[in-house]
């Protein structure tokens, strides 16, 4: 069931710093048509481990929480949060002590995966701004490790840690962004790694255009916890972030 949550706590350092690097990432980079068009497009990799299409698993239901468009693993002491563009509900954050994984899954090709092309672009926004940017081999494959420029709380300059990970399914693309301790201690990464692995997407039939997000719902028996609504600046909505989400109603699971 979901509870609302009583006190603050790490968890909520953990979301902040999520939403720190979401507000802080534009990457409204330009890609130039004739170079887009000379890309060699990929199929999707296989994906032996996850995370699985809707028609993978025989119970999406079971062990997951229901987003509808999405099935989110839960977890002991796990917090979730959803956040929200416009009226729509297209982004979940799993918020475990003191880190977070953002789980955003968005339409793609049937036959190309656009994690390769999608890793340049917030690389390059990232590049553009002063940051620094790894391209590595993780765990959940090809990963971008990332110090990205932010202000601190007395208003100096400082650089927040964050991993963007992505996976390529079926007509549709997972991409998970990383922060607190998850960033930047592997041991405390394993489980919000388990986490994305686990979680099953729920594409739909209908048309739909490469990367429009994949709406999403709260859960019937959810309890909203309303914070003060803020308005974010306008960005990529690849860009290690929902730059143009605002931060929407936060449920906690109990259990």
């Amino acid at each position: 069931m979901f509870g609302r949550r009583k006190k603050k706590g790490a968890a909520d350092d953990a979301a902040g710093e999520a939403e720190q690097v979401v507000d802080s990432v534009d990457t409204e980079a330009d890609v130039d048509e004739d170079v887009a068009g000379e890309r060699v497009r990929l199929e999707p990799e296989p994906r032996p481990d996850g995370p699985w299409d809707s028609s993978e698993v025989s119970d999406a239901a079971e062990g997951r929480v229901d987003l509808g468009g999405m099935f989110v693993p839960g977890v002991e002491g796990m917090e979730l949060r959803v956040e929200v563009a416009g009226d729509a509900i297209v982004a979940a954050t799993v918020v475990l002590r003191d880190s977070a994984v953002q789980l955003q899954a968005f339409a793609a090709p049937k036959r190309e995966g656009i994690w390769g092309e999608v890793r340049e672009e917030i690389a390059g926004g990232i590049t553009q701004q002063g940051g620094i940017v790894d391209e590595v081999e993780g765990p959940l494959g090809w990963e971008l490790r990332a110090q990205v420029p932010v202000q601190l709380p007395d208003g100096t300059g400082g650089f927040q840690v964050v991993r963007f990970v992505g996976v390529d399914g079926p007509r549709w693309f997972l991409r998970g962004v990383i922060s607190g301790q998850g960033a930047v201690q592997p041991q405390a990464a394993g489980l919000l790694e388990q986490i994305f692995r686990d979680t099953v997407v729920v594409r739909g039939e209908g048309p739909m255009a490469p990367r429009d997000p994949i709406v999403l719902k709260l859960p019937n028996d959810a309890q909203m916890v309303p914070e003060g609504v803020q308005q974010e600046e306008a960005g990529s909505r690849f860009s290690g972030g929902m730059g143009q989400l605002q931060r929407g109603p936060e449920i906690t699971e109990v259990r």
